[in-house]
């Protein structure tokens, strides 16, 4: 009987064939390994777990946006967040629900709650990516209600000259889980840095002088 192969480095019985059975044993290993390996990331791993505050799983469902030939994300190791409601109701991010939250989650229920989960994310990215742009208030509810009081009014719900009620429950709700997410931290891969949006009903005068980043829904996209 062959002798065991002394991986510890001391002398065996027919070195030469033990050490072709060891290369043999290492090539079949890597091998192994290599194959384990594909079959993970070809099933994405593991279930995506529930959020926690500023913490996504790198498998996510990347979105479907169109977006002008030649461009790509503004960081595009991020991991992007899976746009569908069963997936959006599974994740409780710590997040307070304060001053910011409220006028988060108002301003993508009244701007935005006709459209897509992809649509109402996107919302939600201007108004933060706004935020951390130097030429905007730095708080979620100074850049909603920026201009409200005079002709530079910057969201539509806030000057309609309508009543702020909300009539949809539900809506409001997932309204409120979205600026819950954004707020911990989820990635804002959909419209590329936008800092501008409008309606497809509508043509304004700074859509011509800003270069487009997306087209979700019933919204176009724009950054500075």
């Amino acid at each position: 009987m062959r002798k065991p192969a002394d991986i510890s480095g001391g002398c065996v019985a027919d070195g030469a064939a033990q050490r072709g059975d060891m290369r043999v044993f290492g090539l079949v290993l890597g091998l192994g390994l290599a194959w384990a390996g594909l079959a993970w990331a070809n099933t994405g791993g593991t279930t995506a777990p529930t959020v926690a505050a500023g913490h996504f799983a790198s498998n996510y469902v990347a979105p479907d946006v169109s977006l002008p030939e030649g461009r790509l994300p503004l960081e595009p190791h991020l991991p992007i967040i899976r746009y569908d409601a069963a997936w959006l109701a599974s994740q409780t991010p710590d997040v307070a629900h304060d001053a910011d939250w409220k006028c988060l989650a108002e301003a993508v229920y009244f701007e935005a709650r006709g459209e897509t989960l992809k649509g109402q994310f996107a919302v939600a990215e201007v108004i933060l990516n706004r935020v951390d742009a130097k030429d905007y208030p730095d708080t979620v509810c100074a850049v909603v209600t920026q201009g409200e009081d005079g002709p530079g009014c910057q969201f539509s719900f806030i000057c309609d000259g309508k009543p702020e009620i909300v009539t949809e429950e539900g809506a409001y709700e997932q309204a409120g889980q979205i600026a819950s997410l954004m707020l911990a931290g989820a990635p804002r891969g959909l419209t590329l840095g936008a800092t501008h949006f409008h309606t497809r009903a509508v043509n304004p005068g700074w859509a011509s002088r800003l270069p487009k980043t997306a087209t979700i829904g019933g919204h176009i996209f724009y950054r500075e």
